[in-house]
């Protein structure tokens, strides 16, 4: 809750703000929750059901949200029906309900679902279960969601063999997310995939470059708006010759790898991604610091974890080399906020992106939000994307972070005097909404 009139005034004027989210997981053709394991089933609460004392058997077989990078088969082998799968995380909920993840549902309860109950626990399974597929079952629930959510356009994460069709690319805007094409080209399911989506098999450099320049041509086509990757802590982007790429694409073809070409080609197609990000004009996202599969019996998208040793300076070159291009970036921890506010204020084309996963919690956007106003230029920030894979999570993250940047706005702004309430505003809106129609060329 809101105190003091000023925060709440400014908060009030930001929510009227409509919403252009640049990063989410969300399936715009199952774009709302369908029922309440759809919401339960988010890896955030089977994560911390499971850390806190849960059985990984109890979330069943298949995942509600399923995600090539991460493998599978996390989630157990039992068949559990979803009100099962729900009794059972609110059975533990008592245990993580101090979490700002816990927040946000009880947020959806009572915004989306009526709930008027001091906590949700696990006598409420039945009655909100129900109640969740009466009103997800409504036509129009989508649109509903989306009204009072108050935004207007949701970025995809769209792999790059997607066809991009069925929905409107207006509102979903595609990005193209290329995890796969730089990492796993070693796999023969990978380069099936893209000779099958580009008509070409990628044997050498030459033909690799063709391939995905269809594959930009398609997503540009279909009103994609940025590229993006995340990226391990260890990754350090340089170029590399047509020759020596060739000669490792040539390997990885004949499973004749040693290590060193899957590394060299990694490099080589991230260097190539940056080039076509240049030539079709479009940012390229980059999401660094991830370790995945740390912990190896956890969760399905419950396994991956920062890692500290990654700095900015791997980087470097990359910036330098392409000026051309713009570099949304996003960190795993408010550590390296401090790194990144200074490239950020430094290199005209790196912009501060979001407040991602492990530092998605409001000690930590506050501390890095208020770093980078009072450092980066305005003009340089987006300030937050709801990462959500369902719409009704937009709304209980976005207020979070609306309720922390009113809190700023008010304290570092307008009480010392440094702006007019209507400046703030103006600030905020930039967060909210312009920065990203800029960055990315939203319409």
């Amino acid at each position: 809750m809101i105190l003091d009139r000023l925060t709440r005034d400014l908060y009030a004027e930001i929510c009227r703000i409509p919403l252009i989210d640049p990063h989410s997981h969300i399936d715009p053709r199952r774009s709302a929750a369908r029922n309440l394991d759809d919401l339960l089933g988010y890896h955030y609460y089977t994560e911390l059901a499971h850390s806190a004392g849960m059985s990984k058997e109890l979330l069943g077989d298949v995942p509600p949200h399923p995600q090539p990078l991460s493998p599978p088969g996390a989630r157990g082998d039992l068949h559990v029906s979803p009100r099962e799968r729900v009794r059972a995380i609110l059975e533990h909920m008592d245990r993580f309900d101090n979490t700002v993840q816990h927040s946000w549902f009880q947020e959806i309860a009572r915004t989306f679902l009526g709930f008027r109950g001091e906590r949700v626990t696990d006598q409420d399974c039945d009655a909100l279960f129900d109640a969740a597929e009466r009103v997800f079952g409504q036509a129009n629930w989508e649109e509903q969601v989306l009204k009072k959510s108050n935004v207007e356009k949701i970025f995809l994460t769209n792999d790059f063999d997607e066809p991009l069709e069925g929905f409107d690319t207006k509102r979903y805007v595609p990005c193209l997310r290329t995890d796969d094409l730089v990492f796993h080209l070693d796999k023969p399911a990978t380069r099936e995939r893209l000779a099958k989506a580009t008509g070409i098999d990628a044997t050498d450099c030459a033909r690799l470059r063709q391939a995905v320049g269809k594959l930009f041509e398609h997503f540009a086509n279909k009103n994609a708006k940025a590229c993006a990757i995340s990226l391990p802590p260890n990754f350090v982007p340089h170029p590399v010759e047509d020759e020596a790429l060739s000669a490792c694409l040539s390997k990885l073809h004949e499973q004749q790898d040693d290590g060193a070409s899957k590394a060299q080609c990694s490099a080589g197609v991230f260097w190539m991604l940056a080039e076509f990000c240049r030539d079709c004009r479009l940012p390229f996202d980059l999401m660094i610091g991830v370790n995945r599969r740390v912990y190896r019996d956890g969760v399905h998208q419950g396994q991956d974890l920062f890692d500290q040793r990654t700095s900015l300076i791997q980087y470097a070159e990359l910036f330098n080399a392409f000026p051309e291009v713009t570099f949304p970036i996003s960190v795993l921890t408010s550590v390296q906020n401090q790194e990144l506010v200074s490239y950020s204020w430094i290199f005209p084309n790196v912009v501060t992106n979001g407040h991602w996963w492990y530092s998605n919690i409001p000690d930590f956007i506050e501390r890095d939000a208020r770093a980078r106003l009072q450092a980066v230029p305005k003009t340089k920030q987006i300030g937050y994307y709801s990462d959500a894979y369902k719409l009704e999570f937009i709304l209980p993250k976005y207020n979070m972070y609306r309720r922390i940047l009113a809190k700023i706005l008010a304290d570092d702004f307008v009480r010392p005097g440094v702006f007019a309430e209507r400046q703030a505003l103006e600030l905020g809106r930039l967060l909210l909404r312009e920065n990203a129609m800029r960055v990315f060329s939203v319409e």
